[in-house]
């Protein structure tokens, strides 16, 4: 709880610096351009990305599987799409890295350990 605290304080102040660096560097509307073109981009992975992972919990239901892989991509999806909407460069990269399988691999450890010490703890009830 305590990284949370220092990632709500340090996040937004990060943003700020990079937004000012940019806006001296490139001007004003390149980076305002640039913003609004990861945002699309982004935006358009995830709808992509989301819909393809969709149809794939589906296929794995319809088999019978447990689609544990497809939920936990959609949790990559669902917290990508969520950093987007946060103005900066910073949120725009760790959202679009949340959207390719090489990278989801990086954070999949960190999902997978948060699940079962929420589970172990029994935080998390599923039914």
């Amino acid at each position: 709880m305590k990284w949370l605290l220092v990632l709500i304080i340090a996040a937004p102040i990060v943003e700020l610096g990079l937004l000012i660096w940019a806006g001296t560097e490139i001007g004003l509307f390149p980076t305002l351009g640039l913003l609004l073109a990861i945002g699309l981009v982004g935006a358009y992975l995830a709808r992509r990305q989301g819909l393809k992972t969709y149809r794939d919990i589906q296929e794995s239901l319809s088999r019978g599987e447990q689609p544990a892989e497809q939920l936990v991509k959609g949790i990559f999806i669902v917290i990508g799409g969520l950093l987007l909407l946060l103005p900066g460069f910073l949120s725009d990269l760790v959202a679009l890295t949340l959207f390719f399988q090489p990278t989801q691999k990086i954070y999949r450890p960190l999902i997978n350990r948060w699940f079962q010490k929420r589970t172990k703890n029994a935080r998390i009830i599923v039914q």
